[in-house]
């Protein structure tokens, strides 16, 4: 039993670079981890992306990687933060301005960090990726 799919899910997909993967499926699959992902490849940071039914209550998703990725992690607490705070995040797990995304669940859906500050709302960090 999985207690942090997300978790599990970028640490396949990180491993699976660094090793020099060209594909990695996760299993399972949730919204959230499709969310995360279509996020991912607006970004660039990965290739296409295919969710395969395996059978009731069983999804996967099959991932394209392009090579693209240096790090990307779950942010553990998830840490509640406002829009006056992103900066002070972005300093922690962000190795330099405009170079990767926080991911961000916010009360209007999850979006990275940049378009939380469009909006000027506030939400809990979920993940980063550069």
């Amino acid at each position: 039993m999985l207690h942090d799919p997300l978790a599990a899910a970028l640490a396949k997909i990180h491993n699976a670079e660094l090793v020099g993967k060209k594909e990695v499926e996760i299993r399972p699959a949730s919204k959230m981890i499709l969310t995360v992902l279509d996020l991912m490849h607006e970004h660039g940071y990965i290739g296409s992306f295919e969710k395969h039914d395996d059978g009731p209550g069983r999804t996967s998703v099959k991932i394209n990687l392009l090579g693209n990725i240096n790090k990307c992690n779950v942010i553990k607490p998830r840490f509640s933060t406002k829009f006056a705070e992103y900066t002070k995040w972005e300093k922690r797990y962000l190795p330099a301005r405009d170079f990767g995304f926080l991911v961000i669940s916010t009360p209007n859906g999850v979006m990275t960090h940049y378009g939380a500050k469009e909006k000027r709302i506030g939400g809990k960090l979920l993940a980063y990726c550069y």
